[in-house]
């Protein structure tokens, strides 16, 4: 994959950037002076690199590279520990016949369900997330946001997915949502978080564009699209707006931070438009799961499908992989 147009420059700000920070007046200044996106030309942008082709050698490495980046998800009021178990064996086993598919990258579940989690995974490399804050909406106080990070990181999890407060970002209470994203970096310790933006209920690209910055100076060490619970839930689009923003925070400040779509990511075919989408707009450094992942269920067992009919040349039908 070659890239087609250079990235763009990084947003005239206050330097340093922990400036920015130092009050309402400060964060607000920065975050609206970011530059507008351009919806048509995002749009536009995003529908024409998903229309590149991939050679057959290129696919394979497509689909394992995947893979490999699969958060494999439950996040059902009915979850029980047999479910996460299960969901455990398929993460470090994806495919039992094929010793070469590689393993997941994480599985994410609610705090209650870590533990479990945690013992099924235990020396497999897969990590374990979980959601938290008050997962899906996230309309509870601090104080419980916290003691939900809290519970989750010491029941083991490796990742904690938060979700902001739209009501607070929306109304323009920047610093509110800034802070509160950074107390629960901190409740994190050593766990990576990843910040949820909701983009689905943001209703601009130029919202996306701003919580994506917010989460990243809060210290997010991932921005994701969605709890998968809202529609719409990941666009091309949307992704496009959000590899700018971490691309441009590498140029700015040196750092790496990663983005996860989740939400309708099905096929194999979208997987791999997000990934043409992740080298052409950040770079080839962010194709791999320390820096990109999927939210995703039911996508796994499409990319084993397509996974099987590359290797042995002919389509296997669902009944040859465990379908969840």
């Amino acid at each position: 994959m070659t890239a087609t147009t250079s990235p763009a420059a990084a947003p005239e700000t206050p330097s340093p950037l922990t400036d920015v920070t130092r009050d309402e007046a400060s964060l607000r200044r920065f975050l609206h002076g970011l530059p507008g996106v351009d919806q048509v030309g995002v749009e536009q942008r995003a529908a024409g690199l998903a229309t590149r082709s991939i050679k057959k050698e290129a696919k394979r490495w497509a689909i394992d590279t995947a893979v490999s980046m699969v958060d494999l998800t439950t996040l059902e009021g009915a979850d029980t520990r047999g479910k996460v178990r299960g969901l455990a064996a398929k993460a470090m086993r994806p495919d039992p016949e094929r010793q070469d598919c590689p393993r997941v990258a994480a599985v994410c579940v609610y705090p209650d369900l870590v533990e479990t989690a945690v013992e099924a995974l235990a020396g497999s490399g897969v990590r374990v997330a979980s959601v938290a804050t008050g997962f899906p909406a996230g309309r509870t106080s601090r104080e419980v946001k916290l003691a939900d990070t809290r519970l989750a990181v010491e029941a083991g999890a490796d990742e904690v997915d938060m979700v902001i407060d739209r009501g607070a970002f929306l109304e323009g209470r920047y610093l509110e949502v800034f802070e509160e994203i950074r107390a629960v970096k901190q409740a994190c310790g050593s766990a990576h978080l990843k910040v949820i933006l909701e983009t689905g209920e943001l209703a601009t690209y130029d919202n996306v564009r701003r919580a994506s910055w917010l989460a990243l100076l809060a210290g997010g060490d991932f921005i994701k699209t969605s709890t998968g619970k809202v529609s719409p839930a990941a666009t091309l689009p949307v992704t496009h707006v959000m590899l700018q923003a971490v691309r441009d925070w590498h140029e700015r400040t040196g750092e790496l931070r990663g983005v996860k779509p989740a939400g309708g990511i099905r096929t194999t075919k979208d997987a791999i438009k997000y990934l043409v989408a992740v080298h052409e707009v950040a770079g080839e450094q962010w194709l791999t799961p320390e820096l990109f992942r999927f939210g995703a269920s039911s996508l796994l067992n499409d990319l084993l499908l397509q996974r099987r009919t590359q290797v042995d040349g002919h389509y296997s039908g669902p009944d040859y992989v465990t379908v969840d």
